[in-house]
């Protein structure tokens, strides 16, 4: 495996200061185990540009000692590429292309950045699963190659506003961008106002995320008028590597549903390369006011539940108005066989039944977070597609159809064990070890989005009654559109959240 840092990185580790834990923890691992560490040539142009001589000699000297990538790919000449990145302004715009231009070409496996910038754009390459910084790489590799399961955090706490320390660093920009912010809090402290949050080993906390219903207009350019909508009010995450960002936009969404509720809203001050922003357009937030303040404009974003139109194609249901998707007669439907093990690490919050909000919580598992998980196998079926409908069925213990998912990508026959890597990221259940028993022979890779679980579960003795025996679910297989319709009845998935 062949790892790209960028600049940052090495100078994070070569200079004076403290070396973070996370980055001496990676390196560790990265030096423990089978993985080339590469610096692309333009890095060196990069620190000749540094007006600190004296920094600049100290460096140029300590980067010599670092193996450099061979003939780099060359972005200049693919339209596709610059099209969808920007043409560069500036040598630094140039030098950051060439970076992601190495992953897309795969002339290394992982970038590890801590730019911003890059990672909004390997965003748009659909390769940002290959562009982590340094606490994701940690969490990731100490997870692929230490064969230790990495320590998930402890659950979500839904604590009382007032518990908490409002000097926490997670509040400063917050506090920078709403000058009343302080205000505010002392007044939603009083009214009782209660916060999901995540609080890191050091006790400082690493992710909050506050929500509520109302039923007023909302006074922006243009206004939108009073109807009952679900108002994210704070939604901030600093531990990063877990996918808690996406974990919190499904709780939102799952509030809204049990609310009644089908449109969610938010108002943020938006940055260039903004991570907030670039998460909740995944999910079909669309920025359709600004509200005007003394701070400069705020923009508002709403999302909506139910889909108010068909979309073509129609997988833009699916992320336009998640969790709502189609599932009419253009798409396939497949019965996904899955072990109890994986299935509680790919969906750790299932139960008998749907969890409510109040019973939120449980281990903080990336792949389990994820919205987007992927699933590996060996299926003889190589006929899906993107749209096509998923049908989780656990074995074994308390077996059944439990989960519904709608496939974003298929990858079939990859033999190698660091192209499975580089597709899958962190939305997996198999660590390194498992993967490369996976690739023995060629597999199949699943990319999707989990939409519900059934109200209902769908026993063996449910599914013979439809005519699908069991004794066949030893590997995915393909049903008809009438007994989808069957399972889609007994299971209780929710008819307002389809499309047809």
């Amino acid at each position: 495996m062949r790892i790209l840092i960028d600049t940052n990185i090495f100078i994070h580790r070569e200079s004076q200061s403290l070396v973070p834990d996370a980055l001496q923890g990676l390196l560790k691992i990265l030096h423990n185990s089978d993985v080339r560490i590469l610096i692309h040539p333009l890095s060196i142009k990069e620190i000749e540009g540094n007006r600190n001589s004296n920094q600049k000699e100290i460096l140029l000297s300590k980067i010599e000692t670092y193996p450099r990538l061979e003939s780099p790919p060359e972005s200049k000449e693919d339209d596709k590429f610059q099209a969808i990145v920007g043409e560069p302004t500036k040598i630094n715009d140039y030098i950051d292309n060439s970076l992601l231009y190495c992953v897309l070409k795969n002339a290394v496996d992982f970038l590890i950045t801590e730019d911003k910038g890059i990672r909004k754009k390997a965003e748009r390459l659909g390769i940002a699963h290959r562009v982590l910084n340094i606490d994701e790489s940690f969490e990731y590799f100490k997870k692929q190659f230490t064969g230790v399961e990495v320590l998930a955090p402890p659950a979500l706490e839904e604590l009382p506003v007032h518990n908490l320390d409002l000097s926490d660093p997670i509040f400063d920009s917050l506090k920078e961008d709403y000058p009343e912010f302080s205000e505010w809090w002392g007044k939603i402290s009083r009214e009782g106002r209660k916060a999901w949050v995540y609080q890191r080993e050091n006790e400082l906390i690493g992710a909050i995320l506050m929500y509520k219903d109302e039923n007023e207009s909302v006074d922006s350019e243009p206004s939108l008028p009073a109807k009952p909508r679900i108002k994210i009010s704070t939604l901030k995450v600093t531990h990063v590597g877990y996918k808690i960002g996406e974990l919190f936009i499904k709780m939102s969404i799952d509030f809204a549903i049990q609310k009644g509720i089908d449109e969610i809203y938010l108002t943020h001050f938006s940055k260039t390369n903004d991570e907030l922003v670039d998460l909740i357009e995944q999910f079909g937030f669309h920025k359709v006011a600004v509200k005007k303040t003394v701070k400069g404009d705020e923009d508002v974003f709403v999302k909506r539940t139910i889909s108010d139109r068909k979309l073509e194609p129609i997988t833009l249901i699916a992320k336009e108005f998640y969790p709502s998707f189609y599932d009419g007669e253009q798409v396939n439907k497949f019965i996904v066989p899955i072990w109890p093990e994986y299935h509680a690490r790919l969906f750790p919050d299932y139960g008998t039944r749907q969890l409510s909000l109040l019973e939120y919580g449980g281990d903080l598992l990336a792949e389990g977070n994820a919205i987007t998980k992927a699933y590996l196998g060996h299926p003889r079926v190589k006929k899906m597609s993107d749209g096509d409908i998923l049908l989780f069925y656990r074995s074994r213990v308390e077996s059944g159809i439990t989960a519904l998912g709608v496939i974003e990508d298929v990858y079939y026959d990859i033999a190698s064990s660091d192209d499975v890597i580089r597709i899958v990221g962190k939305r997996t259940v198999f660590d390194r070890a498992g993967i490369n028993e996976m690739t023995e022979s060629p597999v199949t890779i699943i990319k999707f989005r989990f939409h519900f679980y059934l109200k209902d579960r769908l026993n063996p003795n449910d599914l013979q009654e439809i005519g699908i025996s069991t004794t066949a679910l030893q590997s995915i297989l393909q049903i008809n559109h009438e007994n989808y319709l069957q399972i889609k009845k007994k299971g209780g998935i929710d008819e307002r959240f389809t499309v047809d």
